[in-house]
């Protein structure tokens, strides 16, 4: 098949989905076309079914916002009669559906028929998506996609709550690809360098947004500490991160935590990580979670959202509900209580992530492509 995929190329969580997906198909010698602004921060174009098509949006003064989803309709239709694509699929209802079914129309009067496959992630229905400056818009985008897909069921129900959607929705889950490893922690030389011997490391990644509860790691890290040599890894960056280390220096902790920005090595990072927390306000899947569990890293997140989906408590690790802070504390504790607890644990967070394995999921998005193909022959 030849694909197109739509998304955001940066660091969050839709953007590294859809590029990985994309990979993945590649590999499957599916040709694999993404469209976007920029290059995706996790696609390596090595692989010969693999293209990207930049999409340039002219600045002209007549315009305060640039348009585009006007350009990247203008460039879907374009690509998707040079390179003759059999599907197209958008991560995020906005812009990239609306701009998708223009892209659609602009085709059908030109012959093509193209299926589009629309992908909803989270903020794109929960924050911007309902805003009542989109709320028409992302309804109408959302029904006229083909097929639509969540990435997990708690943010199908609120799809349903919160829109007047026509459309059934397909749950299918954020994946990972699970790298075979029989060694916890098997970077000494780089954990040596964060961590004293003896000590545990702790980490959290985001986009440190306010919906991430940055504070609350920070508060959850300090009741940690108290009773474990501990050190605290945080990954990424955002408008909370000024308040996570200025709240870090009134809690005497500064020195015990490590802010990294964004990165590129998150694999690394995980590789000699103990534990990860997650206390987000809502998720509606919670990849990173996922992705930590996966590098046999055992969770302490809130119950919010497509969390309880992927992380079992009292298995891979425990749920507690938004902003507890000391029950999130004491989870912690329990999980580094000793080394043979936390080896368990960790056991237990990778064999919990292999459900979601990329072998697993990919076939399901493989049928959806199929289907949308096949009805769109039959003129259905």
């Amino acid at each position: 098949m030849k694909i197109a995929i739509v998304c955001y190329p940066t660091f969050g969580g839709s953007g590294v989905v859809a590029t990985e997906l994309g990979v993945e198909l590649a590999k499957r010698n599916h040709e694999v076309h993404f469209i976007t602004y920029s290059q995706p921060v996790r696609l390596a174009l090595l692989n010969p079914n693999i293209y990207y098509h930049e999409v340039n949006v002219p600045e002209y003064p007549l315009f305060h916002y640039q348009p585009y989803e006007l350009a990247l309709s203008s460039k879907l239709v374009d690509m998707v009669k040079q390179f003759d694509i059999d599907v197209l699929h958008v991560h995020y209802a906005i812009p990239h559906a609306y701009a998708g079914y223009m892209a659609k129309q602009m085709l059908k009067e030109q012959g093509i028929d193209l299926p589009m496959i629309t992908t909803l992630h989270g903020t794109d229905i929960t924050l911007v998506g309902n805003h009542p400056n989109y709320k028409t818009a992302v309804s109408f985008s959302i029904n006229n996609s083909d097929f639509v897909t969540s990435v997990s069921s708690s943010l199908k129900q609120s799809t349903y709550d919160l829109f007047d959607i026509k459309k059934n929705i397909c749950v299918i889950p954020n994946f990972i690809e699970i790298k075979e490893n029989t060694e916890f922690n098997d970077t000494p030389c780089k954990r040596s360098a964060i961590a004293s011997k003896g000590e545990y490391i702790v980490t959290h990644i985001s986009n440190f947004r306010k919906v991430k509860r940055i504070e609350d790691v920070i508060s959850i890290f300090y009741g940690i500490q108290k009773q474990i040599p501990t050190k605290l890894l945080m990954v990424g960056d955002g408008p909370e991160k000024e308040r996570a280390e200025r709240l870090a220096m009134e809690l005497g902790i500064y020195d015990k935590i490590i802010f990294f920005g964004n990165s590129t090595e998150i694999e690394q990072i995980l590789s000699y990580s103990d534990l990860f927390l997650l206390p987000s306000e809502t998720e509606s899947f919670g990849l990173a979670a996922l992705e930590a569990m996966a590098s046999g890293v055992p969770v302490i997140s809130s119950n919010a959202g497509g969390l309880s989906e992927v992380n079992e408590n009292g298995v891979s690790g425990f749920l507690s509900d938004v902003g507890d802070v000391k029950n999130m504390t004491e989870n912690a504790l329990i999980v580094l209580k000793d080394k043979d607890t936390l080896l368990k644990y960790k056991e237990n967070a990778k064999k919990v992530a292999e459900k979601f394995s990329i072998e697993k999921v990919l076939p399901l998005y493989e049928d959806l492509y199929q289907q949308a193909i096949e009805l769109k022959k039959k003129g259905m």
